[in-house]
């Protein structure tokens, strides 16, 4: 059986076009050992998967020889495996929390012990990163650092129009020797472009824009027109040169989030604290955060409030109250108090780090568009060299035309036909999207999605964690024998050190009311039945209606006022206080805040929208009721699959939204599954997108991010196409020659690569920035 194949990674400094990528491609597979290339632009990667035999010096040497760059970067890492008890067979991820039909307090150990039915769920973390973003601009095809003013194709293209002055200059003071003089200003600019050409040429990549040129420039000398191919040299060069400006803008955005983390931080060793780079902070450490620092790991609060600015990494544009237990993520910023963190995921694991590597894995990865592109322009410049020839050959030997008039139109048809600009225009706005969608906490895996996404028009969503936050919390105190202050206060006594999520829904409750928790003794768990203590002597039972209404007569009032609460898709807890009912408190997972909002964007799109879950059918009917959504409830992971084949199965293109765990089953079935969430690591590798902070109305960012991209591709490709066809007609038509040639296709490709970059300052619905 042959040997599994390899995936090795480069940094190449020097692409600006696509051009670049594809002379780097053929090259590269040309090498024994190699099976596949995928080269970006943008990211400024290549990717080889080869055999384990193959020479990974001969690929390096074989991209230097076409005059770039590269250097192998090291293996993404992997984070270490986190794993907690997995659910039992069968139990669905939206129904676990909230069996509101049965429900009790049974098996709180106040020790700090699981509930066996609330079992969590597995999540593998193999999220990955590299350090690909350094030294990221330049066709000057080296790994020079600073400003593009001061790269060698800078220098260039300075040298090359000082040789032309010069020329002008010469030819005014010494006539006879003009011609001579713009060949040598010519040849300044054109002897690298003819070597890179003739590289090209040997490693698979015959018809490139340099091949083109060299063409055009030394059949214009032979024409006569020495002056306009050393001016046409000098534009080509500063066309490039503003190429690789535009295009390292994208780079530049992916590399900014790189700087969002922190240098340093202030770890706490055995009760001292001092400042170690961030990047050796170890899963389980503990820092210290102050006021106006960056966060400098993934993690979670153990001590401290504030409000975190998290714009940097979600895009979310009011700050965020965040207290214990909460997780916080690299690069964002604590506004007010001190925080302690307990680190959760290592420097090359944390948020940023898998966006990054999500975003350029997504970049090397060709969209249908793209791909479409990449084959026409392997026959589209041949074609256009034959047509040049033709142009320059037939009319003379048919029509009597004169040679130089007709030889000259072909060489300005061969400038013409370059197709750098057709080529960049796609994969241009689609790398400009992903980096906007990026920082705004929009995970895409690549053009593919990118572009089903904007074909979206029925969305299927879950209800746990997805319209609502995933967790319960309190919605209803009513006062019995005490006070509804007193109740919360009785009640969250007895839930002090369980991490059963209804006591945590009551917990909160009492940290936002300002609620001090009493001392409790004798506290426990009645089998069954609910949780048990003392409280300033008196003898306190927290549980179910049906287990309280064995020890009390609730009275047929507060019966229905529990039904009605029941109704309402609220588990409802009763408090006993020396057998005497002292109040009673409901509890739900709520909606989320921005539901509402993000279902009518939805909506306004043209999708339909529904909600799947495994939760009781009284539930969901009260969460859809308040939603405005149809919902379809107690479904098991198959269920929900088969739904969404369905769904497909009468034409709709259907995404699916879910926590990217239990139902990764519909995930896969979706034409796009979505993960919703904070960019956890399953999610990532389930899911075909991924919402990092959780919106709902982020579902609808993701399908207006993917219209306005392809509505950006196409009018790419019109400003390309129609260039071209209108110097065609003129340069055929004797109006235009050899420079607006030149200046149709460079700048062309400025015009497609400046406008792609308008999508980096796309905004989304919702307030954001």
């Amino acid at each position: 059986m042959a040997a599994a194949a390899d995936i090795t990674r480069f940094r190449v400094e020097g692409m600006d076009c696509a051009s670049c990528a594809t002379k780097i491609d053929r090259a590269v597979r040309t090498i024994d050992g190699v099976e596949d290339v995928s080269v970006s632009v943008v990211a400024g990667t290549m990717t080889v998967t080869h055999s384990p035999a193959a020479d990974l010096d001969a690929v390096t040497g074989k991209v230097v020889k076409l005059g770039y760059t590269a250097a192998k970067l090291p293996p993404r890492s992997v984070a270490s495996k986190v794993t907690q008890d997995p659910e039992p067979s069968g139990v669905d991820h939206d129904n676990a929390p909230h069996d509101h039909a049965d429900h009790d307090h049974s098996g709180h150990d106040h020790a700090g012990h699981e509930h066996g039915e609330h079992g969590g769920v597995a999540k593998d973390q193999t999220e990955e990163n590299d350090d690909a973003l350094q030294g990221l601009h330049g066709h000057d095809h080296s790994l020079e650092e600073g400003p593009w003013w001061e790269t060698k194709k800078a220098r260039l293209t300075i040298f090359s129009a000082v040789a032309v002055a010069i020329a002008f200059a010469v030819g005014k003071a010494i006539p006879q020797v003009e011609q001579w003089a713009f060949i040598a200003a010519m040849l300044v600019g054109l002897v690298p472009v003819a070597r890179r050409a003739y590289i090209g040429a040997v490693n698979g990549s015959p018809f490139s824009i340099e091949t083109l040129m060299t063409v055009a420039a030394v059949g214009a000398v032979f024409i006569n027109a020495a002056e306009e191919a050393a001016i046409v040299v000098l534009l080509f060069l500063i066309g490039e040169l503003l190429e690789g400006v535009a295009t390292g803008r994208a780079r530049a955005s992916i590399k900014a989030l790189a700087t969002l983390v922190p240098k340093t931080a202030f770890r706490e060793t055995e009760g001292k604290t001092e400042e170690v780079p961030a990047e050796s902070l170890a899963i389980n450490d503990i820092v210290l955060v102050r006021p106006g620092d960056r966060v400098p790991a993934d993690g979670v609060i153990i001590s401290g409030e504030s409000a975190i600015d998290e714009a940097p990494v979600t895009g979310e544009s009011v700050p965020k109250r965040k207290q214990v237990d909460d997780k916080v993520f690299a690069g964002t910023i604590n506004q007010e108090g001190a925080l302690r963190i307990k680190v959760m995921a290592a420097a090359a694991d944390n948020t940023i780090s898998r966006i990054i590597a999500l975003v350029e894995e997504a970049q090397e990865s060709k969209a249908p568009t793209e791909r479409f592109i990449d084959r026409f322009s392997r026959y589209y410049t041949p074609g256009v060299m034959v047509v040049a020839a033709l142009i320059a050959v037939i009319p003379p030997l048919v029509g009597g035309g004169t040679w130089g008039e007709w030889v000259y139109k072909g060489l300005a048809i061969l400038l013409i036909g370059c197709p750098c600009a057709l080529v960049i225009s796609t994969p241009a706005a689609i790398a400009a999207a992903l980096s906007a969608g990026a920082r705004r906490g929009l995970l895409l895996k690549g053009g593919a999605v990118l572009e089903q996404l904007g074909k979206i028009d029925m969305v299927a969503l879950d209800k746990t964690g997805t319209l609502t936050e995933g967790k319960p919390q309190v919605t209803d105190i009513v006062a019995g024998a005490k006070s509804e202050r007193e109740t919360l206060e009785l009640a969250a006594a007895l839930e002090v050190g369980s991490s059963h999520p209804l006591a945590s829904a009551i917990l909160a409750k009492a940290r936002a009311e300002g609620v001090e928790p009493a001392q409790s003794s004798k506290a426990g768990a009645v089998g069954g039945k609910g949780v048990i203590g003392t409280v300033n002597g008196m003898d306190l039972f927290l549980g179910s209606p049906q287990a309280a209404a064995e020890k009390v007569a609730l009275g047929t009032e507060l019966d229905a006022r529990i039904v009605a609460l029941n109704d309402e898709g609220k588990t409802v807890s009763v408090l006993l206080a020396d057998n005497v009912v002292a109040g009673i408190v409901a509890m739900r997972d709520e909606p989320r805040a921005d539901a509402i909002e993000g279902l009518k964007a939805l909506k306004d799109l043209g999708a339909d929208v529904v909600m799947l879950t495994g939760d009781n059918k009284r539930t969901a009917a009260a969460i859809g009721l308040a939603l405005g959504i149809e919902p379809q409830a107690e479904l098991l992971p198959q269920d929900k699959q088969r739904i969404v084949g369905e769904l497909k199965a009468q034409g709709k293109v259907v995404a699916k939204v879910g926590d990217g765990i239990n139902d990764a089953p519909a995930l896969a079935a979706a034409d796009v599954g979505i993960a919703m969430g904070g960019g956890t690591d399953v999610a990532l590798e389930t899911a075909d997108a991924a919402v990092l902070h959780g919106r709902v109305i982020d579902v609808a960012n993701m399908i207006k991010l993917s219209r306005a991209t392809m509505a950006n591709i196409t009018q790419n490709i019109t400003i390309s196409l129609g260039l071209k066809a209108f110097f065609l007609v003129t340069t055929v038509i004797g109006v235009t020659g050899l420079w607006p040639a030149i200046l149709a296709d460079t700048g062309a490709t400025v015009l497609v690569t400046a406008n792609a970059m308008r999508l980096l300052g796309w905004k989304g619905l919702g307030g954001r920035t």
